[in-house]
């Protein structure tokens, strides 16, 4: 047997001055409750409040981190219960899965998904040792017989994590009935939703057209019009808003925004749903989509997430086979100063209206996001996400945003995870890198010791709440 233990100076540096430091902050904020403002856990879970069946289907199935290494090592997705989208056979054997999930756990060494597991293993439950292929049996079957257990089903974990409120990701095309189940269930957890209309504003999405002709009928509009399809959205939105969004999210592949005239929308919005808008018509129609969205989050409230910057589905190979979001979303480059010069020139200087901004473009950081967050009263930065949800990651997102747009324009952290077990794992990381920061300016002589230990709750608990209204 390997020993599993998480050393309780992890993360923290190595100066004993910054470590001591770093130590006593942390001491202060460790329990605050866990504010979660967007993620793409499964709603139904906390609805239906049913056991998780094993621990292949709740580390492996829904976690792109983890089997995306995998599949880059040759391992199949079908042997990993990835479900195919034409229904044909994967592999169903979770122990074998299991098996070959710790084979491989090496690969995982110096990633942040190593971190988040070993934190689930040794902290939800109570695992000493490390994954090897010689322990992988006892672990297999020591967190299933802990899954079998009522304190280990999704609501009891909600609670025992300190969750204050998470946020999943709904399409406007979802009834939203696990919400709907969930507020009638009269379970004190709060779980809300958040709107994503990707699938019926981006007109290379696949089925955009038969999107909005469902969206049409959800609302009740005539979206095949220009001033229909608008009012479905602001209808849809106002159904989310009442089922608790606080928040809309934007997926799209560039910051581009647009401000066209009313005549110039329709023909756009025509062509889309004709299929004969060209690439850069389709641009120019997110582009718009994104500037009367921002429009529609000024009348209702609702805070604008914008997500740019990923090549999705990357693969054809794998997107045809299996699906949307199966670890092929590559970062690319980010023009954020020109892309959202015709939004910000319309509704840049608003009080009353927040646009968070997130980047897979690294250097877009100090170059673009900060200056412009440090001056647009409507924008506000996100965390690192996906690729960069990581300590380093973290640590380079501080040092390259803070000494320009400051801490308060920016809006803690949000775990952005599919993987339920890894939230308080994630959320540990940041508030350790948060520490770690803060000790490094303190040392310098950058900020006062009494102001790290103000700073650092807010960056934890409070920016977050705040921002997304929470």
């Amino acid at each position: 047997m390997i020993p599993l233990a998480l050393h309780s100076d992890r993360l923290f540096s190595s100066d004993p001055v910054q470590r001591d430091l770093s130590r006593a902050l942390y001491a202060t904020i460790k329990d605050l409750p866990i504010v979660s403002p967007h993620g793409h856990t499964d709603p139904q879970w906390y609805a239906d409040n049913e056991p998780f069946t094993n621990a292949s289907a709740l580390f492996i199935t829904p976690d792109h981190y983890v089997f995306r290494m995998l599949y880059s090592q040759g391992i199949k997705l079908d042997d990993l219960a990835i479900p195919r989208r034409d229904g044909g056979a994967v592999e169903q054997d979770a122990r074998k899965i299991w098996r070959t999930f710790a084979a491989n756990y090496r690969l995982f060494r110096g990633t942040p998904t190593r971190v988040w597991l070993d934190h689930a293993f040794h902290e939800v439950f109570g695992v000493r040792e490390r994954l090897t292929p010689e322990s992988a049996d006892r672990m297999f079957d020591r967190i299933n017989d802990c899954l079998a257990r009522p304190e280990f089903r999704p609501r009891a974990l909600f609670e025992r994590f300190n969750i204050e409120v998470i946020a999943t990701t709904e399409s406007p095309l979802d009834p939203l009935a696990h919400h709907a189940k969930l507020r009638d269930s009269g379970w004190k957890g709060r779980v809300v939703t958040a709107y994503r209309p990707d699938p019926t504003v981006d007109p290379e999405f696949e089925g955009f057209a038969a999107n909005v002709e469902k969206l049409g009928q959800l609302a009740g509009e005539d979206s095949v019009t220009w001033r229909g399809y608008l009012a479905a959205h602001r209808n849809r939105r106002a159904f989310f808003k009442s089922m608790g969004a606080t928040s809309t999210d934007h997926g799209h592949l560039t910051a581009q925004t647009s401000d066209l005239g009313e005549t110039e929308c329709e023909a756009l919005f025509w062509k889309a749903l004709k299929s004969k808008a060209t690439a850069a018509e389709a641009e120019a129609f997110r582009g718009q989509m994104l500037t009367e969205m921002a429009k529609m989050s000024l009348d209702d409230g609702l805070v604008m997430q914008i997500h740019p910057g990923s090549f999705r589905n990357h693969n054809p190979q794998v997107h045809q086979r299996f699906g949307r979001d199966k670890g092929a979303d590559i970062p690319t480059r980010t023009d954020y100063v020109h892309a959202l010069k015709a939004l910000l020139d319309r509704f840049g200087n608003e009080r009353d209206l927040t646009v968070i901004l997130f980047t897979l473009d690294e250097t877009a950081y100090s170059r673009e996001l900060a200056p412009l967050a440090g001056h647009y009263p409507i924008l506000k930065l996100g965390p690192p996400w996906w690729f960069y949800d990581s300590p380093e990651g973290m640590q380079r997102f501080r040092e390259q945003v803070t000494e320009t747009a400051g801490f308060y324009n920016t809006v803690g952290f949000n775990d952005d995870t599919r993987a339920f077990l890894s939230i308080p794992a994630r959320h540990d990381v940041a508030r350790r890198m948060d520490c770690r920061f803060l000790a490094q300016l303190v040392a310098e002589h950058k900020i006062e010791e009494d102001e790290a230990f103000e700073l650092a709750p807010e960056l934890a608990y409070g920016l977050a709440k705040r921002a997304y209204k929470l």
